[in-house]
């Protein structure tokens, strides 16, 4: 009797560390999405910032931040925070924008920054456009100055399509 309380008591002790063991394994089959939050940038994003925008232009490059300081408008965080479903690893980014007035100043954070973020904006070279005035093909097409002045595809006015011949129509009348 000694001995099948025993065995028993073993049995029951295998079994449980077994059952414990197999949620670790089946963890990996258990789905967990990506949990993205904040504002994602791009380095291209943050490339395009140069001292002296003012704050419309900052929002329409990095968009809204997700906090701007209660006390004081001149102060944005861009903050990204992301986990992974798979290893629980998190990636942590803010981007902090600080303006005098309605001009940005300076910007801090853990996105590194263009070397021409000190050249103000109308002296930098994000507005130089090559312009060739020779070349036909970065000219615009206005239509009426193309070649052919036709449509591409001709399309039956309503008039033609009532028109149709009757034996065009199958035989139950449609």
């Amino acid at each position: 009797m000694l001995m099948k309380k025993q065995s028993l008591a073993l049995m029951g002790a295998i079994t449980l560390s077994l059952s414990l063991s197999a949620c670790s394994v089946m963890d990996w089959l258990v789905y967990k999405p990506d949990i993205p939050q904040g504002n994602y940038m791009e380095k291209q994003q943050v490339e395009k910032l140069r001292i002296d925008m003012t704050k419309t232009q900052v929002e329409f490059i990095l968009g809204r931040p997700v906090l701007r300081d209660s006390f004081a408008d001149d102060t944005w965080y861009y903050v990204y925070h992301y986990k992974s479903g798979r290893d629980a690893s998190i990636i942590h980014k803010e981007l902090i924008a600080h303006f005098d007035g309605d001009k940005l100043t300076s910007v801090t954070g853990d996105y590194e920054l263009s070397p021409e973020f000190s050249t103000p904006l109308e002296q930098s070279a994000l507005l130089d456009v090559p312009t060739n005035a020779n070349s036909e093909a970065e000219a615009p097409q206005v239509p009426a100055d193309r070649a052919e002045v036709k449509p591409l595809v001709e399309e039956e006015s309503p008039a033609q399509v009532n028109d149709a011949k009757p034996e065009d129509k199958d035989s139950s009348g449609k």
